[in-house]
C-alpha cells in the first residue's frame, strides 16, 4: 500500500499544533523540593504526563500511567514489539530568554518554548506519525508501544521504575524521537563525578559562596560568588572591567552589602555533551577569582576550576583523556558548582562522556590525583557505552526511510549525548534535528522550525510503518 505521509501529516498540522502549544505551555521542569509519593519528581512531569496520556485516550488508546513515573499505551498486535521512547520532562528554564519560555510562541516559522526541540516536539512529531498509521487502518504486524518519561534529564528514575514494574517487558527493538537525523546508532557511557573539598577557609580575600549551574547535564550560563577582605569596591570593579575587557563574549557586575561583595558572570548555556559550545560562567567567574589570595578550601575550589578546568572539554588537564577510534574523545562538563564557607563539603560535579576503552572508576582514579581535593564520589545513576551496528534491520530501515523523504546520504552517528534509545539492545534515536540546524537544546531560547517538524513527522510515519508492516 502506497501512502503518501507528508500529506497525511499536512491535513493534521493545525491540530498536531495545537496539541503542542497546550504541552509546551505546562512547565514539567523537575522540582525536588515538592516530591511526594503522588509527585515523584515534583508535580510538573505528572501535570505533563497526565495531559499527553489524556490525549491519548481522546485519540483511542487504552493508557497506562505506572505510579506517574511513566506512561504508556499499544497499538496493533503481533509477537515483536516497536518501542517509541519518549520524555516530558525538560530542564530548568534559567534566563535570558527573549519571550516566556512556558507560553510558546511562533516567530519566523520558529516555535519558541522550553521542550520544544527536546523532547516535547519531536514527541509530538511521532505521536502524530503513529497516529496515522492507527487512523488509516494500514496493515500491520507488530506492536507499537509508545512510552512517555518524566526524568530523563536528570537521573532516569523514570524508567529504572518503568522497567521495574511487573506488568512492564522490554520491546524487541525501537527508537527515541530525541536527537537528529539521520540516526544516532551509537552513544557514550555517560557518568557524573564529584570533586570534595573541605577545611579551614581562610585569605586576605575570603570567599563566603560559590555558585553556577542548574543540571550536571548542562554548561552554567551563570555563576555567582560572595566575597570580601583586603579589597575595595572600586578596586573590584576596575579588575573586573578589564576581565570583561579580555574576555568579551561574557558580562559581568558587582554589588556590595554589609562589607561583601557579589561578584556575578555570565556566558552561554550548552547541552553538557557539547560543553565547547558553550562559555561556562562558573569557570569564567573562577579564572577571575583565581588572582586574589584566597587560602585553604576556597583556594583549592578556586584554583583547580580556574587553572584546570576553564576550557577542558577533553579532560587533558584533569588526567582523564580518552579517545577511541569509533567513538571519538571522552568530554567533560562542569556542570554544577557549590561553596559555602559554613559547609565542609563543597562540590563539583563533573559530568562526562566517554568512549569505549575507559570506564568510570578509571576516570575516579585520575581525579584522585588531583591537588587540593579532598574525595572524589560517583553518581549511582551510570550508562555505559552503547552501539547498534549500521547493518542491523533497524539502522539500514531507519535509514533507508530517510533517505527517502530528504534525498540526502543516510550515515551512523555517534553522540556524546544520553538518550533513550539506549534502554534497548537495538535501541537507537532518530530525528528529530535536520543535519546543520541550529541547536538550541537545554539553551535560552530554545526553539524547534515549524516546517521541519512537519517534515520530521513524515519520516517517522513512514519509518514506523516499515518497521511494523
Amino acid at each position: 500500500m502506497t501512502v503518501d505521509f507528508k500529506a497525511e501529516i499536512d491535513k493534521r498540522r493545525n491540530e498536531m499544533m495545537e496539541d503542542l502549544f497546550n504541552l509546551l505551555a505546562i512547565n514539567s521542569e523537575r522540582d525536588d523540593t515538592k516530591v511526594d509519593k503522588d509527585h515523584p519528581f515534583g508535580p510538573g512531569p505528572v501535570e505533563a504526563l497526565e495531559h499527553f496520556l489524556a490525549m491519548a485516550e481522546r485519540d483511542g488508546y487504552q493508557t497506562r500511567n505506572i505510579d506517574n513515573y511513566a506512561g504508556d499505551f499499544e497499538f496493533g498486535q503481533g509477537d515483536e514489539t516497536l518501542g517509541i521512547f519518549a520524555h516530558l520532562d525538560v530542564v530548568p528554564a534559567g534566563t535570558g530568554w527573549n519571550t516566556d519560555p512556558y507560553q510558546p510562541v511562533i516567530k519566523d516559522g520558529k516555535l519558541y518554548a522550553r521542550g520544544s526541540s527536546d523532547d516535547k516536539g519531536p514527541t509530538l512529531a511521532a505521536y502524530y506519525a503513529l497516529k496515522i498509521i492507527k487512523d488509516l487502518g494500514l496493515p500491520i504486524s507488530k506492536k507499537v508501544r509508545f512510552v512517555l518519561g518524566t526524568d530523563e534529564e536528570s537521573g532516569w528514575g523514570d524508567m529504572a521504575y518503568y522497567f521495574a514494574h511487573p506488568d512492564v517487558q522490554k520491546p524487541d527493538f525501537g527508537f527515541a524521537p530525541d536527537a537528529e537525523f539521520p540516526i544516532i546508532n551509537g552513544e557514550k557511557g555517560n557518568i557524573t563525578e564529584y570533586l570534595h573539598f573541605a577545611g579551614d577557609n581562610q585569605g586576605d580575600v575570603v570567599l563566603h559562596h560559590f555558585t553556577g549551574g542548574l543540571r550536571e547535564n548542562m554548561v552554567p550560563e551563570s555563576a555567582t560568588a560572595i566575597i570580601s577582605g583586603q579589597i575595595s569596591l572600586e578596586e573590584l570593579q576596575d579588575k573586573l572591567s578589564v576581565f570583561l575587557a579580555a574576555h568579551p563574549q561574557i558580562s559581568g557586575s558587582v554589588m556590595t552589602k554589609d562589607h561583601r561583595f557579589t561578584v556575578q558572570i555570565i556566558g552561554k548555556a550548552a547541552h553538557g555533551s557539547t560543553p565547547e559550545e558553550g562559555l561556562n560562567g562558573a569557570t569564567y567567574l573562577a579564572l577571575f577569582l583565581n588572582q586574589f589570595t584566597l587560602a585553604g578550601p576556597a583556594q583549592a575550589f578556586v584554583q583547580l576550576t580556574a587553572d584546570i578546568l576553564h576550557d577542558d572539554f577533553a579532560g587533558h588537564k584533569l588526567g582523564v583523556a580518552h579517545e577511541d577510534t569509533k567513538m571519538g574523545s571522552l568530554s567533560v562538563n562542569a556542570g554544577v558548582f557549590n561553596f559555602e564557607e559554613s559547609s565542609s563539603d563543597n562540590t563539583i560535579a563533573l559530568n562526562f562522556r566517554y568512549p569505549q576503552g575507559t570506564d568510570s572508576a578509571s576516570i575516579k582514579a585520575g581525579l584522585e590525583k588531583l591537588s587540593g581535593v579532598e574525595k572524589v564520589t560517583i553518581s549511582e545513576h551510570e550508562h555505559t557505552p552503547h552501539y547498534v551496528p549500521i547493518d542491523d534491520p533497524l539502522v539500514a530501515t531507519l535509514l533507508s526511510v530517510y533517505e527517502k523523504q530528504t534525498g540526502l546520504k543516510g550515515y551512523e552517528q555517534i553522540i556524546g549525548g544520553g538518550t533513550f534509545g539506549r534502554l534497548l539492545e537495538r535501541g537507537v534515536a532518530f530525528g528529530a534535528m535536520f543535519p546543520d540546524y541550529e541547536n538550541t537544546m537545554h539553551q535560552a531560547n530554545e526553539f524547534v522550525d515549524v516546517e521541519e517538524l512537519y517534515r520530521a513527522a513524515a519520516i517517522y510515519a513512514e519509518a514506523i510503518y516499515e518497521l511494523i508492516k
